[in-house]
């Protein structure tokens, strides 16, 4: 079982993409895995034939738990299911062996002919071990300048765009679309037109090319039938044009019952990339959704006059909900302070706003910039408890929560005082669409400095929230009401709004918390003062 987000201590498995039996490539997907903050795709690393399932779909696991065998077919894996304990630590010395050879060369090696530029895996996260090819954006031939963006590639975060440092002719591809390969492999050869490949790649100083160049051809000698699929670069479409399709968007189409047809492709000459796939919405989508029911909507009620009880297995995500909000309630001293703010002048500054052309401002992103500015005037709400030390952030990270259809999770905006109003709604919009999707990457769940919670939008006048440490504090915000309020000695119609701001009083002393507070209403009842 892979550790898939930092906070991930174990996983469940949502779908297996692969049964005991089938024929397993690298790069293959084998499993959806649930984690504490996603459901992400997990690929394999290893080609041969899935021998065990060691967790079934549903089930859940503890990370480095025995999650499936992948070997040769006919294999006996008695001795490694009698004891799973000793093959945990089988694995990382069968891993081991591999790198060995690419990291001795100490004997000469032929030097690169002068223009000629290896193209390494590149490390693009602090924790990045290995990366996959999720789309090639130039091919074979193609000419390549400095600045151009060669691939898409996957790393242990997300999906980053890699640009080329050279210029030249693309004159090899050394990982395949689908294919990972630890950093610093060879991931292309960039040089002169005509140029002898074969002797450049024998004279590269990292060794890894020679292994990639064998393990091409092997696999056809193997097994040449799983890898006419991935040869051709476009397939014919019903009315005879050509779809440009990369294989992983190919896979994902097929897995979701995509029309390919209906897909507008925006990679490089109309190509579908792995994003057109995540970012489509046919036309009968929303039906669909609607008529999905979700694991609580399926429960059956019991007859009149009968009792009956039903236990619904708790998912990964409400299982993590569960430890964080009941570390947090119980370590983190929690005190509440509530006010009410006056949203006359915001709902008019709102409704102006909104009638620029392609622009839309919610009230929660008034609030959300109204915080962040706030949290530059009073720093010591943007820390974080360490136990001997109080974590100053002089950064501005707010997270906003959003449901989903199995509890909460909180997108973070980062640098939110840096955003404008128009940029927080967009981001906002963006990152809540594809929460509810399960397509957000840890990175982006992970780092806020402060926690907006609003639950206006369900008619919730006034509510409390739980911390989401290491955060000391967090808003709560509810509905704008229509109600009597005191203006000038006269009884008048006006629109409130009650928030409560929930602190850790390790960090954040009442006052403290009260002049947060009173900053925060003075930007929301006067919001022309935020875009100062």
């Amino acid at each position: 079982m892979p550790r898939l987000s930092d906070t991930m201590e174990e996983g469940t498995v949502a779908k297996w993409l692969k049964q005991v039996g089938d024929k397993v490539e690298e790069g293959d997907i084998l499993a959806e895995i649930e984690t504490d903050k996603a459901t992400m795709e997990f690929e394999s690393f290893h080609s041969g034939t899935l021998l065990h399932i060691g967790i079934q779909e549903g089930d859940g696991a503890p990370v480095d738990a025995l999650l499936a065998i992948v070997g040769e077919k006919g294999e006996d894996i008695s001795s490694l299911l009698e004891d799973k304990k000793e093959a945990a630590p089988a694995a990382p010395a069968q891993q081991q062996d591999a790198p060995v050879a690419p990291v001795a060369p100490s004997q000469p090696q032929p030097a690169i002919p002068a223009g000629v530029e290896v193209v390494r895996m590149p490390r693009l996260s602090d924790t990045m071990e290995e990366g996959t090819v999720a789309t090639w954006i130039k091919q074979v031939g193609d000419t390549v300048s400095e600045g151009d963006i060669l691939a898409e590639i996957e790393t242990d975060k997300a999906t980053m765009e890699f640009e080329s440092f050279y210029s030249g002719t693309l004159l090899h591809i050394g990982i395949q679309e689908g294919q990972s390969a630890p950093v610093d492999a060879v991931l292309a050869v960039i040089g002169p037109k005509g140029t002898d490949v074969q002797a450049v790649l024998s004279g590269a100083p990292a060794g890894a090319a020679p292994a990639q160049e064998q393990a091409a051809p092997a696999a056809p000698a193997h097994d040449p039938a799983p890898e006419a699929p991935k040869a051709p670069e476009a397939q014919p479409a019903a009315d005879g044009t050509r779809l440009f399709v990369s294989p992983l968007a190919r896979k994902m189409a097929e897995d979701k019952g995509i029309d390919l047809r209906q897909v507008a492709g925006s990679g490089d000459q109309g190509r579908i990339v792995k994003r057109d796939i995540e970012n489509f919405t046919p036309a009968a989508r929303p039906a669909a959704a609607a008529s999905a029911p979700s694991a609580a909507q399926t429960v059956v009620q019991a007859p009149t006059g009968q009792e009956a009880v039903e236990e619904v297995k708790n998912s990964q995500m409400r299982k993590v909900i569960a430890k964080r909000l009941s570390e947090s309630k119980f370590t983190a001293p929690h005190y509440y302070l509530t006010i009410e703010v006056d949203m006359e002048h915001a709902m008019g500054s709102r409704a102006r706003i909104n009638e620029l052309p392609d622009t839309k401002v919610s009230f929660n992103d008034m609030v959300v910039k109204a915080c962040a500015m706030a949290l530059k005037k009073h720093p010591q709400v943007n820390t974080s408890w360490n136990g001997d030390t109080t974590r100053y952030n002089r950064h501005v990270h707010v997270g906003v929560a959003v449901a989903v259809e199995d509890g909460l999770v909180v997108p973070v905006l980062k640098f939110t005082d840096q955003m404008s109003l128009t940029q927080i709604g967009e981001a906002v919009k963006d990152l809540a669409g594809r929460a509810r999707t399960k397509k957000l990457t840890p990175a982006e769940m992970e780092g806020s400095t402060f926690t907006v919670s609003n639950l206006g939008m369900f008619g919730i006048l006034e509510f409390t929230s739980i911390i989401n440490q290491p955060n000391s504090a967090i808003l709560s915000v509810g509905a704008i009401v229509e109600k009597p309020v005191v203006k000038d000695g006269q009884i008048v119609a006006g629109h409130t709004m009650t928030i409560t701001l929930a602190c850790d009083h390790r960090t954040v002393d009442g006052a403290t918390g009260a002049q947060f507070l009173q900053t925060l209403r003075a930007y929301m009842e006067h919001p022309v003062t935020m875009l100062a």
